[in-house]
């Protein structure tokens, strides 16, 4: 149930921005059909996606190498996944007493393929954390958040 809550909350965060338009403000952009087809939009400017809520899973890796190296193969994992346009928003929740630890947004339709996504992940692996699977309808600009994201954080300089 808060899955489909957080989905519900995403989903109209993306479709209904927090600022209302000031008056006399420019008409809606046209139609981009070439856009809405790279994005993979449908009529309504939506697509399918799966949403996977990563869970505290039942083997925590011990502190030291083993761990920062799992960590680490978490997150080029997540990057390669975006990269290839198949994961559209991935990060953290906050601490969680009933062990919610992040969420992928997965740009495909069916569970058995995110699924073998998933099964990518060291953090999956190695059993620090278990994933629940969700199919969520929500707008296709989900996809541009990538790039996006990679004009606004600075290159890493470690």
């Amino acid at each position: 149930m808060k899955g489909l809550v957080f989905a519900a909350l995403l989903s109209a965060l993306v479709l209904f921005p927090q600022t209302a338009p000031a008056q006399g403000a420019p008409a809606k952009p046209p139609y981009d059909a070439a856009l809405a087809k790279r994005l993979g939009a449908d009529k309504n400017g939506m697509r399918q996606y799966v949403l996977v809520i990563l869970k505290t899973g039942p083997k925590r890796v011990p502190d030291g190498p083993e761990r920062k190296a799992m960590f680490a193969g978490h997150f080029a994992n997540m990057e390669r996944l975006a990269k290839e346009g198949k994961l559209a928003v991935a990060g953290p929740f906050g601490e969680d007493p009933d062990g919610w630890r992040g969420l992928f947004v997965f740009a495909v339709s069916d569970i058995e393929e995110a699924k073998r996504l998933t099964a990518t992940d060291p953090a999956i692996v190695e059993g620090e954390m278990v994933a629940e699977y969700h199919r969520w309808y929500g707008s296709a600009a989900v996809m541009v958040v990538p790039e996006t994201h990679d004009r606004l954080a600075p290159a890493s300089e470690d």
